[in-house]
């Protein structure tokens, strides 16, 4: 049997995948002789470079599944509190703003997302295709907050839209809207609770009847669906024969964008056909190994891309380019695995860092403080704010409850105008409790959310100062 991807994914690093996928191509191979089938190192080589590729669609099905499992597609969850510990359905995520989020399913017909007047408050509602591109992201940066209505529609929908209802084409059936709502803290809650119940998602045949509520959800399926497992592990538990049998799966119904013709090409070469199961078994037990071996070497190279270090004085990785990717495999596949569902850099921009001033990597024993000269707070139009996560890009307990510290707070400044945020396990003085993010005892990474950020940080013209370690 051969060895799980979970199991091999920490003895390779991204040297690996590199290394594999710069091997020779092979001539494309369609129902040839045994001889003519590319070699053991050729296909190690694409199945490094196609696993790579399907990674983001892999695990967004696989979110779905989990997701879908408790509510029906097309049909909004809404959380009502912040994110907690016990969350882990999304890697990363805020306790910023209220989640409503729908998986939407367009292959039957359109959906009309109705949002309403927020009266001036910050919310944006991005649509991602089932290969995690943003292709919409209605809000107040770009649609305003009066009362609006989109028909999400397919790829080969063909027909006219109702007056005043504009359209957003998604190139898959499956999409995902993940919206937010600015929440200023939880007795803020039952405004933003108002406006949640407000967002609909209905059938385009219900809404062209007038019909302007969603009907009652279906139950959902009753499947053997693990729901307690986070789906970034579900797919790094998969071997190659299952990960790409998926793949396969999906890709009828969420097909290839015309860019990617040459993975579309060594797809074929490898095997891996649109809707049809990719079977290991039948091949010679040294070319299953290679495969096995290039899906390994594959995931710890999205792995390690997906905790590599920055390469900036002040240790803070920020990427200006989320949202969409075109055909840089890697960065898709390694922001799916650590930021599902990250918006586009004028939405918003998630500098994050694993080490302080000295490059050397946070750990709870350490004390650190995170300082802002008057005047140089994050550049927002929106508002910012600064997040703890584990190891696990998840949040941690603490006795405050806190998980994120920002803008909105009651924050304490020093007399010059600067402010000092406050980083370490143990309970600080207690003047600084007001600007205190509790850190876990051990490993930890730090994320600074920039909504709406002002184009000076669009242009890298601003960057977050570096953690300085205080003990």
């Amino acid at each position: 049997m051969n060895p799980s991807i979970r199991q091999l994914a920490s003895v390779l690093s991204l040297a690996v995948l590199l290394s594999a996928c710069s091997s020779t191509s092979e001539p494309v191979v369609t129902e040839t002789p045994a001889a003519e089938q590319p070699s053991d190192q050729a296909m190690k080589a694409l199945s490094a470079e196609v696993f790579t590729y399907g990674y983001p669609l892999v695990l967004m099905d696989v979110t779905r599944e989990v997701m879908t499992a408790k509510v029906p597609p097309n049909t909004f969850v809404h959380k009502r509190t912040f994110p907690d510990p016990t969350y882990t359905d999304v890697v990363s995520p805020n306790a910023d703003t209220l989640y409503s989020s729908a998986w939407i399913d367009v292959s039957k017909e359109p959906v009309v997302l109705s949002l309403p007047d927020t009266s001036g408050r910050y919310y944006l509602m991005p649509v991602m295709d089932a290969w995690t591109n943003v292709i919409a992201s209605p809000g107040k940066r770009t649609t305003g907050t009066k009362r609006v209505a989109f028909a999400i529609v397919g790829p080969d929908w063909q027909g006219t839209l109702p007056k005043g209802v504009k359209e957003i084409r998604s190139p898959t059936a499956l999409a995902w809207v993940i919206g937010r709502t600015q929440a200023n803290g939880r007795q803020d809650f039952p405004v933003v609770h108002r406006l949640q119940d407000q967002y609909r998602l209905i059938p385009l045949s219900i809404w062209q009847k007038g019909g302007r509520m969603a009907p009652p959800p279906l139950p959902p399926r009753v499947a053997l669906i693990d729901t307690q497992t986070p789906p970034v592990e579900q797919v790094a538990a998969m071997d190659a024969q299952a990960f790409f049998s998926r793949l396969s799966a999906l890709l009828p119904e969420n097909p290839p964008a015309p860019e990617d013709a040459a993975m579309v090409e060594k797809m074929k070469r490898m095997g891996v056909k649109p809707g049809e199961p990719f079977k290991t078994t039948v091949l010679e037990p040294s070319t299953a190994r290679a495969v096995q071996e290039g899906a390994t070497a594959a995931l710890a190279g999205i792995t390690a891309n997906a905790r590599k270090g920055a390469a900036g004085s002040t240790g803070w990785r920020m990427q200006r380019d989320l949202g969409t990717y075109g055909v840089d495999y890697g960065k898709r596949a390694a922001i799916a695995m650590v930021g599902l569902g990250a918006n586009l850099p004028e939405d918003a921009i998630y500098p994050w860092t694993r080490a302080d001033a000295t490059g050397r990597p946070f750990d709870g024993g350490s004390r650190y403080v995170l300082h802002f000269d008057k005047g140089q707070l994050p550049p927002v139009k929106a508002f910012w704010s600064l997040t703890m996560y584990n190891d696990k890009h998840a949040f941690v307990s603490n006795p405050l409850q806190r998980y994120t510290i920002g803008s909105r707070d009651r924050l304490r400044y020093n007399r010059d105008g600067s402010l000092d945020i406050y980083i370490q396990y143990d309970r600080p003085a207690p003047d600084q409790i007001a600007n205190w993010l509790p850190a876990p005892p051990e490993a930890f990474s730090l994320m600074l959310r920039a909504y709406w950020p002002d184009q000076v940080l669009l242009d890298g013209k601003w960057t977050p100062p570096a953690v300085q370690r205080v003990n």
